[in-house]
């Protein structure tokens, strides 16, 4: 192999960082984002598809009146004019963010915005500046100074960040997104299916102000594939100009009819439990945590150094536990944690050993 990818390669071996497929199906899951369950639940459908694959991409012989229905169910459950299905969240964020921003536009974006949104924002023609975490000084700063430069200007944010588990200041920014030539842009992917009247998320009550929501649904909602929620024009617009969508064949038929079987269940309970535990994590945690909020499935837990952080890690998974230590480039260096995510199906009596390993790492 060139010498300066196994260098790359050497670096992280040395930093500890390297990474690598492990199966920890054995250990008591709190790293996984299926947060109600539902990937493991039996759905019962009857399928109407007349093959098993998809044959092609949905503008030759992948569409079908299947999922042409779901996204019209889907515009109306997330309370949107319109929606396009992706294969995934990242080719969502891929296919919008290399599509829709254009050169001569801005996209500014949260420093803690996922990796396929940054990998989407590289791929177009725009430029990208990042503001910090959920400091809308800095925000308002940056866009001050940008106002005059640019075209259009995309604000970007997640509304429950993956790696911190802390919310986006979602009414503040649709007022500073008050204008012509602001447009604020919402990635859902860990808040639906959990928040929001019958889980659709943060931001639907302020879906007039907001000019794209993308939501997936390999999260809370057990499945595959995802979503851009907007106009009807929007939703045309990605048709003939997002590659990701283009040249991708779809996901067969049986996806979509699970989907929204799930979707038209009633999860009230799973939601229910999910926040009990949530509470009884907290309350048995009280001290500890440095920056997730008290309302979100995902905490995380800063440990003081790399070293120590790989320790807890490797500890809670020999005691039983199934955590992740998030490492940079993943979070910049001031941010690696132990993430450790909570479930509907997390009994109490795990969620308090899991409590006490954690102030045992802490002593």
């Amino acid at each position: 192999m060139k010498r300066s990818l196994q260098d790359k390669l050497n670096q992280r071996k040395k930093e500890g960082t390297l990474r690598s497929l492990i199966c920890l199906d054995d250990l008591v899951d709190f790293w996984s984002n299926d947060y109600l369950g539902l990937s493991k639940k039996k759905i019962s459908v009857e399928y109407q598809e007349k093959t098993h694959g998809s044959t092609g991409s949905r503008l030759i012989s992948g569409n079908s009146d299947v999922i042409v229905s779901f996204e019209g169910f889907l515009s109306r459950y997330f309370r949107s004019e319109a929606a396009l299905c992706f294969n995934s969240g990242y080719d969502a964020n891929l296919g919008f963010f290399s599509a829709v921003p254009q050169k001569g536009d801005l996209v500014l974006y949260d420093e803690q915005i996922h990796a396929s949104i940054r990998d989407g924002i590289r791929l177009s023609f725009a430029s990208g500046i990042g503001f910090r975490h959920n400091d809308l000084n800095d925000l308002t700063d940056k866009l001050r100074r940008a106002s005059e430069k640019y075209d259009c200007i995309y604000i970007v944010v997640e509304s429950l960040y993956s790696m911190h588990g802390d919310f986006a200041p979602l009414s503040e920014l649709t007022k500073i997104c008050d204008n012509e030539r602001v447009f604020l842009v919402v990635d859902e992917a860990h808040s639906i299916g959990i928040f929001g009247e019958n889980g659709v998320g943060l931001s639907a009550e302020f879906c007039k102000e907001i000019f794209a929501r993308i939501i997936t649904f390999g999260k809370a909602f057990g499945a595959h594939g995802a979503a851009v929620l907007g106009t009807d024009d929007l939703r045309e617009y990605l048709i003939n100009f997002s590659r990701p969508f283009i040249y991708t064949t779809a996901l067969p038929v049986s996806n979509w009819q699970r989907l929204e079987k799930i979707l038209k269940s009633d999860l009230t309970e799973e939601r229910e439990i999910l926040k009990k535990n949530i509470e009884i994590f907290n309350t048995l945690t009280d001290g500890i945590w440095m920056f997730s909020s008290k309302e979100s499935q995902i905490q995380g837990l800063r440990l003081g150094n790399r070293e120590k952080l790989q320790k807890g890690q490797e500890d809670l998974r020999k005691k039983g536990f199934a955590v992740k230590a998030i490492y940079s480039p993943t979070v910049s260096e001031a941010n690696e944690c132990l993430r450790i995510n909570l479930h509907s199906f997390n009994t109490p009596a795990e969620i308090c050993q899991l409590a006490k390993e954690i102030r045992r790492l802490y002593s």
